[in-house]
């Protein structure tokens, strides 16, 4: 019996080396090179992200078992990539990070399977998965068993896409098939100098088409966050960034069956927004930062703010209204005037097909003067990118309330979720002007004849502009014909768009029997 006893104390003494091993990586001097590059290593990333002590760890032990090219003498624990779950505010989350002081992070067939089965994982239990990027690619020395690796991470990010929110961030490089999981998830977070993502490096490129660039300017943070538009945020360093990932999943429900968790706001449901009718000029051609509406209707004046630095001519972005998780997707005058354009599409419609996959209802802010015109925008296919705007409105079954602001003209108007394309409550401020287009642009083109063949041209012009107004474009020409449901105090916004979301709360929508619609993509 005391020989037993023995024996099993020196088998959990031996399993507590080999844990401590694990967690401890390969040396000291690869965490000290780590470090020195700026980057924190892939267990002080995890104990950051999740909730403190909530961190239960699989397949700590794991090593691969391929061979040749030196690696059957180097096969350390975790083969380079740390899983598990743990808590965010209480609530379960699932979390891969590569570990790049082994292997460099790269992906062999024993590091794959560990990811392949912590998402799978996340997806039977629908809890959400970030993933922590910081790896070299595939692991060459593997060879096709490494590109099979990233094949089943791609099926699984399919798979989970609208079941479970995916958050993927990028704190290291990020090269070739890699970058394709990022661009499956729903979200990719991304820091400032040390993470990269590029299909091809710059070296290839500077081989193929002659063309220099460093691997920040070819794929930093900062080129896709405000030129790509594959980054949703960048940020200075790891911390931060952590600390926004944390704070976006406090937003987002479990899963696509569950909603969003609700908080109680110190906020009153029916306070007045007076400050709106100082923050929106009823001049319709002024200027102004719409993020600044946005902040007014919001419960304590706090909104997450998506893609900030794309695509500014519309602002996305999620608030709480009475302590309910919405999402806001507004035209912003302060850039290009808040005109529609291709990035701005496909900004807003990524928006709200994100929100109606889970249950999150929408407020729309309309101040639009149309479709950006040029050549640019229509050689680089505007039309179908617009569409997939009006695809994402005409298909989404969440609650949805526009409000109009000042100007709503042409398409872009039906695109920002007219009423008739399904906007379950339509609201105005009298500042609305909804039009086919602008007066001036509309009085040109009526009156064409009679104001060229004038004595005073500029005289009839203005009296026709002055028709055109007075007659189709005044505050309640829509509401008399039933496209806008009610026109509001602006004052009186923000209790207006809680009881309108409150009554569509229980809104249920049965669509049409099909496999799946074919958006314009």
């Amino acid at each position: 019996m005391a020989e037993t006893a023995a024996a099993a104390s020196d088998r959990t003494a031996e399993l507590a080396q080999l844990k401590e091993e694990a967690a401890a990586g390969p040396d000291e001097q690869a965490t000290a090179r780590q470090h020195a590059k700026g980057k924190l290593t892939a267990r002080e990333r995890i104990d950051l992200l999740l909730d403190e002590g909530s961190f239960h760890e699989i397949e700590a032990l794991r090593r691969h078992r391929a061979s040749g090219f030196g690696l059957e003498n180097k096969r350390p624990y975790t083969d380079g990539v740390v899983t598990g779950w743990g808590t965010v505010h209480g609530r379960t989350v699932f979390v891969y990070a590569h570990d790049f002081r082994i292997f460099g992070g790269a992906l062999g067939e024993a590091h794959a399977t560990k990811i392949h089965k912590i998402m799978d994982m996340a997806l039977s239990a629908g809890a959400p998965l970030v993933s922590l990027n910081d790896g070299a690619g595939a692991r060459i020395q593997e060879g096709v068993t490494a590109l099979a690796g990233y094949g089943g991470i791609f099926r699984r990010n399919t798979l989970a896409s609208g079941v479970i929110p995916q958050i993927s961030v990028m704190l290291g490089p990020c090269a070739g098939g890699a970058a394709y999981s990022p661009a499956l998830t729903d979200f990719i977070f991304m820091v400032r100098e040390t993470s990269q993502m590029f299909i091809t490096g710059p070296d290839v490129v500077k081989a193929v088409t002659g063309e220099e660039i460093t691997q920040n300017g070819l794929g930093g943070a900062d080129v896709h966050a405000a030129v790509s538009g594959v980054a949703t945020f960048a940020y200075d360093d790891e911390v931060t960034c952590l600390e926004d990932v944390r704070s976006l999943l406090s937003l987002l429900p479990s899963n696509n069956r569950e909603t969003a968790p609700r908080h109680s706001p110190d906020d009153p449901a029916g306070r007045r927004t007076e400050a709106l009718q100082e923050i929106v000029p009823a001049n319709p051609n002024q200027a102004y930062d719409v993020r600044a509406v946005v902040e007014e209707i919001a419960d304590d004046g706090e909104y997450f703010e998506i893609q900030p630095d794309w695509a500014a001519n519309v602002v996305c972005a999620l608030i709480r209204l009475d302590g309910h998780v919405t999402g806001v997707v507004a035209n912003q005058p302060a850039a290009f005037a808040g005109v529609l354009d291709i990035h701005a599409s496909e900004k807003a419609a990524r928006f709200v097909q994100f929100c109606d996959a889970f249950s999150i209802p929408l407020v729309t802010l309309v101040d639009v003067p149309g479709f950006l015109p040029g050549v640019d925008q229509e050689h680089g296919g505007v039309i179908r990118h617009g569409a997939k705007l009006l695809y994402a409105y005409c298909n989404a079954t969440v609650p949805r309330v526009q409000l109009i602001m000042r100007k709503a003209y042409g398409g872009a108007y039906i695109v920002m979720d007219s009423r008739s394309i399904g906007a379950d409550i339509s609201l105005a401020w009298p500042t609305n002007e909804i039009a086919v287009m602008g007066a001036e642009g509309a009085a040109n083109v009526i009156f064409r004849r009679e104001i060229a063949a004038a004595d005073d041209p500029d005289a009839v012009r203005s009296q026709r502009i002055k028709q055109y107004r007075t007659e189709l474009m005044h505050p309640y020409y829509a509401a008399e014909r039933g496209l806008v449901d009610d026109v509001i105090d602006p004052a009186a916004t923000r209790s207006a768009l809680i009881g309108a979301l409150a009554m569509l709360r229980p809104k249920y929508t049965d669509l049409p029997s099909r496999k799946h619609g074919n958006p314009p993509v």
